[in-house]
């Protein structure tokens, strides 16, 4: 997928955007206290209609400046980071917040995913900021 702020060069590349922002617009409805709660509680567990449809769409993004976690200490210790799209450099951690736990680092992660969809469609999503 290219980046949204190109202009897309043949009509694959219309129509995959067009199918991505209907279903940014169609997804934003699905996004409550209650979702981000489910994915709170199990990460990777079963999820509910809901949550699987956000979840893809969150996962269908470009790798490009796709946010990822990068474990630190080996089952100790996890930080946030974003893939910078340059060959041959690594991922750039996003701040200072270090987890002590998958399950923790994977939440934020969530939350710094939904943010960037609300901020894509110029609507706010409600996200609980806490970890």
């Amino acid at each position: 997928m290219t980046d949204l702020g190109t202009v897309p060069v043949d009509r694959s590349e219309i129509v995959l955007r067009r199918w991505y922002e209907r279903s940014r617009e169609a997804i934003r409805l699905l996004i409550t206290n209650r979702l981000i709660a489910e994915y709170k509680r199990a990460p990777l567990g079963e999820h509910s209609d809901s949550l699987k449809r956000v979840l893809n769409l969150l996962r269908c993004t470009a790798p490009n400046g796709k946010l990822l976690l990068v474990c630190t200490k080996p089952f100790k210790q996890w930080r946030i980071a974003r893939l910078s799209g340059l060959p041959g450099q690594g991922p750039i951690f996003v701040d200072d917040r270090v987890f002590n736990t998958e399950a923790k680092a994977m939440h934020a992660v969530f939350l710094l995913r939904l943010d960037e969809l609300a901020r894509i469609g110029g609507a706010a999503a409600s996200t609980d900021s806490s970890t």
